[in-house]
């Protein structure tokens, strides 16, 4: 399947932190981007909430500017970690009043949010999804139409 290079990067980073307990929702340096931007926290000053999808002045400026992060804009940034603390069953923006779920390090959790996360990632690349796994189950003449390889 052909990827672009920021694609394959994220995936990469994303299923490292996934398989070694180093993704963390609630941490800006262990979430979804924090993971993609080689666990730096710096991005966080591009919104005034984690989890927010509005720029502050800050990321205005950077995302004026055209700058891009790992390949990322500073929105796109933001959309990626709104749709991971979403999926993983967070009220965005962050804020220790608003629901979370119960562990918030729970594997199925955040399998959960890397999913949605990737089929961002996917969209925002006009890539397929690379977590789609309907063709596995499609039959033609009550035989699977696809074959595993």
């Amino acid at each position: 399947m052909n990827t672009t290079p920021r694609l394959e990067s994220a995936i990469k980073k994303l299923y490292t932190a996934f398989h070694n307990n180093t993704l963390n929702p609630e941490c800006c340096q262990q979430c979804a981007v924090g993971n993609i931007l080689d666990n730096t926290d710096s991005w966080k000053h591009l919104s005034d909430d984690h989890g927010a999808l509005t720029l502050n002045y800050v990321g205005r400026v950077n995302q004026t500017l055209g700058r891009k992060f790992n390949g990322y804009t500073p929105l796109e940034l933001l959309q990626i970690e709104h749709t991971f603390l979403k999926a993983c069953g967070f009220q965005v923006p962050l804020h220790f009043k608003n629901n979370k779920p119960k562990d918030t390090t729970d594997k199925g959790v955040l399998f959960h949010g890397l999913s949605n996360v990737i089929a961002f990632l996917c969209r925002l690349d006009n890539v397929k999804n690379i977590m789609d796994y309907t063709k596995l189950f499609e039959i033609e003449n009550d035989k699977p139409k696809y074959q595993l390889v």
